[in-house]
């Protein structure tokens, strides 16, 4: 009987809200914008060295809670389930959202029922996405949410997020609506089916998403700090007073021209899912194209990287959307490159060059953050600083900045052009 009765306070808060949603371009009022999202990836055992995730296992009677930051404020949220990966539908046996407390744990107050056409369980079709009803939980921007979905029967092999820099929650049998943290002892680094949280927001200006690989995506920033360079840029834009979003469409090891079945789909084939689909966009920061000149295999030229750069600029502008340009940050001295006693890839080093210098002068994208420049080392600049290649004291791989150099990423983004 609680149960129905909250439903039933949910449908009226549904009926209230939506009507109250415009359409999303040239209009004034609230209107849903995307303020947290995952790029999504076929299932795999993962893509770092010893990695391991839940994803070719899925679930069954479990629940999966997961933390995550919304980077906008708003009167209600709603989530987006992905089964894009999927092979057969996906039941989701019953959904709920919460601000995020203590590790697994949430505010008891806060806990709302996910409801999907005002049903507390919803089918997703294999190879779609399903965005759930209107949740009224009023957020703010930089506010932590615990997502916690419940799946009572086999899920199969899940469509998921490899690295989140975050830990994920599991637990026996339905804890959909337990505010503690007790239950769930199982813990992994991805995100699971979850690939999207909007707000409807009065004040909104859009949403700006960062698009590229491991250095967008995070890879080596501080577990649970939310520290990423997408992160730290939403930080900044509390701090100015600018009502944009940010949402991170990064993924480890991605490629520009290329598919990889541990490393996602090519940025051209999901630049549309990614970045053109999301709610609100306005604005793109691409970084891309590192992975295509180190990977091993046929060698890839900086013409073709530039042509894969120039589509998704037609593409962006194609539906009014501002794109930025990030130069390709310098990776000499990483060890996958540059193994003992073997000559430095100089070759490589040229094309990142030729890459930069057209990104910097070419006057084809609308704007240019110089990642390179904010964390190349001084007199060499194909190096990092060394004080953005240590964690904990001891060397980094050369490739992934620390916090300190996510940070000085976001600082090198200039606000007004966005």
């Amino acid at each position: 009987m609680r149960f129905t009765k909250t439903l039933a306070a949910l449908a009226l808060a549904t009926a209230i809200i939506a009507p109250a949603v415009p359409a999303q371009a040239g209009t004034a009022g609230p209107r849903w914008t995307g303020a947290w999202s995952a790029a999504v990836q076929r299932p795999s055992p993962g893509g770092l060295p010893g990695s391991s995730n839940w994803s070719q296992a899925g679930f069954q009677r479990q629940t999966v809670r997961q933390v995550v930051r919304v980077t906008g404020s708003g009167v209600a949220v709603r989530i987006k389930i992905s089964n894009l990966y999927g092979t057969a539908p996906l039941t989701v046996s019953g959904a709920t959202v919460a601000k995020a407390a203590a590790g697994a744990a949430v505010r008891p107050t806060s806990l709302r029922p996910v409801t999907f056409s005002l049903r507390p369980h919803t089918v997703v079709p294999a190879g779609q996405e399903l965005v759930s009803d209107p949740i009224p939980l009023p957020v703010k921007a930089l506010d932590r949410l615990a997502v916690t979905l419940y799946f009572q029967g086999a899920t199969g092999p899940a469509t998921f997020h490899d690295i989140s820099s975050a830990t994920t929650y599991r637990a026996p049998g339905d804890h959909r609506f337990d505010p503690r943290g007790t239950a769930f002892t199982d813990t992994s680094r991805s995100w699971y089916f979850l690939s999207g949280v909007d707000v409807l927001s009065p004040a909104s200006r859009g949403a700006v998403v960062t698009f590229g690989d491991s250095v967008t995506d995070g890879t080596g920033s501080t577990l649970d700090a939310d520290n990423r360079y997408p992160d730290q840029l939403a930080e900044r834009l509390v701090a100015a007073g600018r009502p944009l979003t940010v949402l991170n469409s990064g993924i480890s090891g991605n490629q520009v021209l290329a598919d990889h079945p541990l490393f996602g789909e090519r940025a051209l084939g999901r630049f549309q899912r990614d970045v053109l689909d999301k709610p609100g966009v306005r604005a793109v920061i691409v970084m891309e194209g590192i992975n295509d000149i180190t990977y091993p295999g046929p060698e890839v030229t900086a013409a073709q990287i530039i042509a894969g750069h120039r589509e998704l600029i037609r593409l962006a502008h194609s539906r009014g959307i501002r794109i930025v340009g990030g130069t390709i940050m310098p990776f000499k001295g990483n060890p996958w490159l540059y193994p003992d006693g073997t000559p430095e890839p100089f070759a490589k080093e040229q094309v990142r060059d030729q890459v930069n210098t057209w990104i910097r002068t070419s006057g084809e994208y609308d704007g240019v953050a110089d990642f390179e420049r904010a964390l190349a080392a001084p007199g060499d600049p194909d190096r990092l600083r060394p004080e953005f290649n240590v964690r904990d004291g001891q060397q980094g791989d050369g490739l992934h900045p620390n916090d300190a150099g996510l940070n000085a990423m976001a600082e090198a983004i200039d606000l007004n052009g966005l």
